[in-house]
Protein backbone atom coordinates (compact mmCIF):
# COMPACT_ATOMS: atom_id res chain seq x y z
CA UNK A 1 0.00 0.00 0.00
CA UNK A 2 0.80 3.66 -0.69
CA UNK A 3 -0.30 6.46 1.01
CA UNK A 4 0.24 10.02 -0.26
CA UNK A 5 -0.27 13.25 2.04
CA UNK A 6 -0.96 17.05 0.23
CA UNK A 7 -1.23 19.92 1.95
CA UNK A 8 -3.75 22.33 1.47
CA UNK A 9 -2.91 25.59 -1.06
CA UNK A 10 -3.83 29.17 -1.13
CA UNK A 11 -3.07 30.69 -4.66
CA UNK A 12 -2.52 33.96 -6.05
CA UNK A 13 -1.45 35.95 -2.20
CA UNK A 14 -2.94 39.10 -3.92
CA UNK A 15 -1.24 40.77 -6.30
CA UNK A 16 0.30 36.59 -7.79
CA UNK A 17 -2.85 35.84 -9.29
CA UNK A 18 -2.73 32.53 -11.17
CA UNK A 19 1.05 32.22 -10.55
CA UNK A 20 1.96 32.85 -6.77
CA UNK A 21 0.73 29.79 -4.09
CA UNK A 22 1.54 29.02 -0.74
CA UNK A 23 1.37 25.38 1.12
CA UNK A 24 -1.08 24.94 4.37
CA UNK A 25 -0.84 22.71 6.96
CA UNK A 26 -4.23 21.05 5.96
CA UNK A 27 -3.78 18.06 4.40
CA UNK A 28 -5.87 15.20 2.18
CA UNK A 29 -4.40 11.79 2.87
CA UNK A 30 -4.89 9.55 -0.03
CA UNK A 31 -3.84 5.40 0.08
CA UNK A 32 -3.92 3.21 -2.73
CA UNK A 33 -3.23 -0.70 -2.80
CA UNK A 34 -3.44 -3.42 -5.59
CA UNK A 35 -7.50 -4.34 -5.86
CA UNK A 36 -9.25 -6.78 -8.72
CA UNK A 37 -11.88 -3.72 -9.08
CA UNK A 38 -12.01 -0.14 -8.53
CA UNK A 39 -13.07 0.96 -4.63
CA UNK A 40 -13.20 4.41 -3.88
CA UNK A 41 -13.74 4.65 0.48
CA UNK A 42 -13.88 8.04 2.26
CA UNK A 43 -16.00 10.25 0.05
CA UNK A 44 -19.41 10.74 -1.10
CA UNK A 45 -21.17 8.18 -2.73
CA UNK A 46 -21.89 9.67 -6.38
CA UNK A 47 -17.69 10.33 -6.15
CA UNK A 48 -16.83 6.77 -5.78
CA UNK A 49 -16.30 6.08 -9.43
CA UNK A 50 -14.70 6.93 -12.49
CA UNK A 51 -15.37 10.40 -12.23
CA UNK A 52 -13.45 10.87 -8.87
CA UNK A 53 -10.29 13.28 -9.12
CA UNK A 54 -8.04 11.01 -7.90
CA UNK A 55 -8.90 7.99 -10.10
CA UNK A 56 -8.87 10.59 -13.30
CA UNK A 57 -5.34 11.72 -12.38
CA UNK A 58 -4.23 8.48 -11.89
CA UNK A 59 -5.64 6.59 -14.85
CA UNK A 60 -4.32 9.80 -16.45
CA UNK A 61 -0.71 9.04 -14.90
CA UNK A 62 -0.85 5.36 -16.27
CA UNK A 63 -1.65 6.74 -20.11
CA UNK A 64 1.30 9.13 -19.71
CA UNK A 65 3.67 5.92 -18.86
CA UNK A 66 2.06 3.67 -21.80
CA UNK A 67 -0.21 2.07 -19.51
CA UNK A 68 -3.64 0.87 -19.34
CA UNK A 69 -6.28 1.99 -16.62
CA UNK A 70 -6.30 -0.61 -14.19
CA UNK A 71 -8.84 -1.40 -11.00
CA UNK A 72 -7.70 0.16 -7.98
CA UNK A 73 -8.40 0.65 -4.07
CA UNK A 74 -8.21 4.08 -3.09
CA UNK A 75 -9.01 5.23 0.51
CA UNK A 76 -9.57 9.48 0.74
CA UNK A 77 -9.35 11.32 4.28
CA UNK A 78 -8.77 15.19 3.73
CA UNK A 79 -9.47 18.00 6.21
CA UNK A 80 -9.26 20.69 3.16
CA UNK A 81 -12.53 22.03 3.15
CA UNK A 82 -14.26 21.74 -0.55
CA UNK A 83 -15.11 25.00 -2.22
CA UNK A 84 -13.21 27.14 0.02
CA UNK A 85 -10.45 28.05 -1.72
CA UNK A 86 -8.10 25.88 -0.54
CA UNK A 87 -6.87 24.15 -2.96
CA UNK A 88 -9.14 20.87 -2.32
CA UNK A 89 -9.36 19.56 -6.01
CA UNK A 90 -5.59 20.30 -6.74
CA UNK A 91 -4.77 18.45 -3.58
CA UNK A 92 -6.86 15.39 -4.55
CA UNK A 93 -4.97 15.13 -8.39
CA UNK A 94 -1.51 15.64 -6.73
CA UNK A 95 -2.28 12.40 -4.91
CA UNK A 96 -3.76 10.84 -7.70
CA UNK A 97 -0.43 11.79 -10.15
CA UNK A 98 1.71 10.90 -7.27
CA UNK A 99 0.06 7.84 -5.97
CA UNK A 100 0.47 6.03 -9.95
CA UNK A 101 3.88 6.90 -10.37
CA UNK A 102 4.49 5.40 -7.19
CA UNK A 103 2.46 2.16 -7.72
CA UNK A 104 4.36 1.96 -10.95
CA UNK A 105 7.83 2.17 -9.88
CA UNK A 106 8.49 6.01 -9.48
CA UNK A 107 9.66 6.65 -13.07
CA UNK A 108 8.21 10.08 -13.16
CA UNK A 109 10.30 12.74 -11.06
CA UNK A 110 8.55 15.58 -9.13
CA UNK A 111 9.22 17.93 -12.14
CA UNK A 112 7.35 15.91 -14.47
CA UNK A 113 4.79 14.73 -12.12
CA UNK A 114 3.97 19.17 -11.99
CA UNK A 115 3.65 18.78 -15.98
CA UNK A 116 1.03 16.14 -15.37
CA UNK A 117 -0.60 17.98 -12.53
CA UNK A 118 -0.84 20.92 -14.20
CA UNK A 119 -2.48 19.21 -18.00
CA UNK A 120 -5.61 18.10 -15.25
CA UNK A 121 -5.84 21.31 -13.05
CA UNK A 122 -4.87 23.69 -16.12
CA UNK A 123 -2.52 26.08 -14.18
CA UNK A 124 -0.03 25.34 -11.67
CA UNK A 125 -1.06 28.27 -8.91
CA UNK A 126 -1.83 25.52 -6.76
CA UNK A 127 -0.65 22.29 -7.87
CA UNK A 128 2.95 23.48 -7.52
CA UNK A 129 3.10 24.84 -3.46
CA UNK A 130 0.74 21.43 -3.19
CA UNK A 131 3.83 19.52 -4.76
CA UNK A 132 6.71 21.15 -3.32
CA UNK A 133 5.44 22.98 -0.26
CA UNK A 134 6.67 26.65 0.90
CA UNK A 135 5.53 29.49 -1.58
CA UNK A 136 6.14 28.99 -4.84
CA UNK A 137 5.91 31.20 -7.83
CA UNK A 138 5.03 29.27 -11.40
CA UNK A 139 4.85 30.08 -14.67
CA UNK A 140 3.93 28.10 -18.14
CA UNK A 141 6.69 28.56 -20.48
CA UNK A 142 5.93 26.50 -23.99
CA UNK A 143 3.02 25.32 -22.18
CA UNK A 144 5.30 24.24 -19.83
CA UNK A 145 5.18 24.95 -15.93
CA UNK A 146 8.00 26.28 -14.00
CA UNK A 147 7.95 26.18 -10.25
CA UNK A 148 10.47 28.89 -8.50
CA UNK A 149 10.23 28.31 -4.81
CA UNK A 150 11.04 30.98 -2.18
CA UNK A 151 11.65 30.63 1.48
CA UNK A 152 9.09 31.93 3.88
CA UNK A 153 10.64 34.14 6.91
CA UNK A 154 9.50 31.94 9.89
CA UNK A 155 8.44 34.98 11.92
CA UNK A 156 5.06 35.01 9.36
CA UNK A 157 2.14 33.22 10.78
CA UNK A 158 -0.91 32.45 8.71
CA UNK A 159 -4.57 33.31 9.62
CA UNK A 160 -7.36 31.28 7.43
CA UNK A 161 -11.07 32.65 8.07
CA UNK A 162 -13.03 29.70 6.81
CA UNK A 163 -16.49 30.74 5.80
CA UNK A 164 -19.74 28.62 5.67
CA UNK A 165 -20.52 28.86 2.60
CA UNK A 166 -19.18 27.58 -0.63
CA UNK A 167 -18.14 29.31 -3.36
CA UNK A 168 -17.62 27.42 -6.99
CA UNK A 169 -14.17 28.61 -9.06
CA UNK A 170 -16.66 28.53 -12.12
CA UNK A 171 -18.59 31.20 -10.33
CA UNK A 172 -15.53 33.21 -8.89
CA UNK A 173 -13.99 33.62 -12.45
CA UNK A 174 -16.69 33.97 -14.24
CA UNK A 175 -17.18 37.46 -12.31
CA UNK A 176 -13.61 38.73 -14.29
CA UNK A 177 -13.24 41.27 -16.77
CA UNK A 178 -12.50 39.81 -20.04
CA UNK A 179 -9.44 42.86 -20.39
CA UNK A 180 -8.30 45.12 -17.58
CA UNK A 181 -6.77 48.77 -17.86
CA UNK A 182 -2.85 49.18 -18.57
CA UNK A 183 -2.12 50.94 -15.24
CA UNK A 184 -4.31 47.80 -13.42
CA UNK A 185 -1.57 45.31 -15.00
CA UNK A 186 1.48 47.14 -14.23
CA UNK A 187 0.13 47.95 -10.65
CA UNK A 188 -0.24 44.32 -10.18
CA UNK A 189 3.31 43.08 -11.73
CA UNK A 190 5.23 45.30 -9.76
CA UNK A 191 3.76 44.06 -6.94
CA UNK A 192 4.19 40.46 -7.63
CA UNK A 193 7.58 41.42 -8.54
CA UNK A 194 8.54 41.91 -4.93
CA UNK A 195 6.07 39.58 -3.55
CA UNK A 196 8.50 36.56 -2.97
CA UNK A 197 11.08 38.97 -1.70
CA UNK A 198 8.40 40.34 0.91
CA UNK A 199 7.45 36.73 2.01
CA UNK A 200 11.32 35.78 2.43
CA UNK A 201 12.31 38.64 4.18
CA UNK A 202 9.27 39.11 6.40
CA UNK A 203 9.07 42.95 6.28
CA UNK A 204 5.59 44.12 7.31
CA UNK A 205 5.85 47.15 4.84
CA UNK A 206 6.61 45.27 1.52
CA UNK A 207 4.14 42.58 2.77
CA UNK A 208 1.23 44.98 3.08
CA UNK A 209 2.17 46.81 -0.76
CA UNK A 210 3.05 43.24 -2.24
CA UNK A 211 -0.09 41.54 -1.83
CA UNK A 212 -2.37 44.54 -2.97
CA UNK A 213 -4.35 43.88 -6.26
CA UNK A 214 -6.30 45.22 -8.73
CA UNK A 215 -6.85 42.11 -11.22
CA UNK A 216 -9.48 39.68 -9.59
CA UNK A 217 -10.36 40.94 -5.71
CA UNK A 218 -12.05 43.85 -6.71
CA UNK A 219 -14.39 41.83 -8.46
CA UNK A 220 -14.57 38.74 -6.29
CA UNK A 221 -15.01 40.52 -3.08
CA UNK A 222 -18.67 41.04 -3.96
CA UNK A 223 -19.21 37.28 -3.58
CA UNK A 224 -17.73 37.55 0.11
CA UNK A 225 -20.83 39.15 2.53
CA UNK A 226 -18.60 41.76 4.87
CA UNK A 227 -15.16 41.61 2.76
CA UNK A 228 -15.03 45.26 3.07
CA UNK A 229 -15.87 44.71 7.56
CA UNK A 230 -13.30 41.94 7.88
CA UNK A 231 -10.50 43.76 5.90
CA UNK A 232 -10.89 46.26 8.18
CA UNK A 233 -10.98 44.09 11.22
CA UNK A 234 -8.19 42.17 10.34
CA UNK A 235 -5.99 45.37 9.25
CA UNK A 236 -6.86 47.41 12.55
CA UNK A 237 -5.93 44.13 14.20
CA UNK A 238 -2.65 44.58 13.18
CA UNK A 239 -2.29 41.85 10.19
CA UNK A 240 0.48 42.18 7.54
CA UNK A 241 -1.54 41.13 4.76
CA UNK A 242 -4.87 40.17 4.25
CA UNK A 243 -6.43 38.60 1.09
CA UNK A 244 -8.49 36.12 -0.36
CA UNK A 245 -7.18 32.36 -0.98
CA UNK A 246 -7.57 31.18 -4.70
CA UNK A 247 -11.28 31.36 -6.07
CA UNK A 248 -12.62 32.16 -2.04
CA UNK A 249 -14.44 32.51 -0.59
CA UNK A 250 -11.67 31.47 2.17
CA UNK A 251 -9.95 34.53 3.33
CA UNK A 252 -6.38 34.87 4.65
CA UNK A 253 -4.24 36.99 6.89
CA UNK A 254 -0.48 36.87 7.65
CA UNK A 255 0.62 38.56 10.70
CA UNK A 256 3.49 38.55 13.21
CA UNK A 257 2.02 39.24 16.66
CA UNK A 258 1.12 36.49 19.20
CA UNK A 259 -2.46 38.28 20.14
CA UNK A 260 -3.57 38.51 16.61
CA UNK A 261 -5.88 35.74 16.04
CA UNK A 262 -7.51 36.18 19.02
CA UNK A 263 -8.45 39.75 18.55
CA UNK A 264 -10.03 38.95 15.12
CA UNK A 265 -12.13 36.10 16.52
CA UNK A 266 -13.42 38.38 19.13
CA UNK A 267 -14.41 41.13 16.34
CA UNK A 268 -15.70 38.12 14.05
CA UNK A 269 -19.13 37.62 16.02
CA UNK A 270 -21.33 40.47 14.27
CA UNK A 271 -20.60 39.37 10.89
CA UNK A 272 -23.75 38.02 8.40
CA UNK A 273 -21.82 34.46 7.36
CA UNK A 274 -20.39 32.59 10.41
CA UNK A 275 -16.21 32.28 10.25
CA UNK A 276 -13.91 29.46 11.31
CA UNK A 277 -10.86 30.93 12.22
CA UNK A 278 -7.86 28.79 11.86
CA UNK A 279 -4.53 29.22 12.77
CA UNK A 280 -2.22 27.10 10.48
CA UNK A 281 1.45 26.89 9.81
CA UNK A 282 3.15 26.75 6.03
CA UNK A 283 3.89 23.58 4.92
CA UNK A 284 7.58 22.80 3.83
CA UNK A 285 7.57 19.39 2.07
CA UNK A 286 4.67 19.62 0.20
CA UNK A 287 3.06 15.92 -0.96
CA UNK A 288 5.02 13.03 0.62
CA UNK A 289 4.29 9.37 0.24
CA UNK A 290 4.88 6.27 2.69
CA UNK A 291 5.23 3.01 1.61
CA UNK A 292 3.93 0.00 3.49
Amino acid sequence: MITVRVPATSANLGSGFDCFGLALSLYATVSFARSERLKIEGCPLEFQNETNLVYVAYTHTLKTLGLPAEPVNITISSSIPIARGLGSSAALLVAGVLGANAMHGSPLDRQRCLAICNELEGHPDNVSPALFGGCVASVLHENQPIAIPFIVHPSLCVLALIPDFELSTSLSRSVLPQTVAFKDAVFNGSRSAILGKAMETGNAEWLAIATQDRLHQPYRKGLIPDFDVIRSIVMNAGANAFFISGAGPTLLCIYTDPGFADRVKDALINTHAHWTCQTLDIDKQGATLRFK
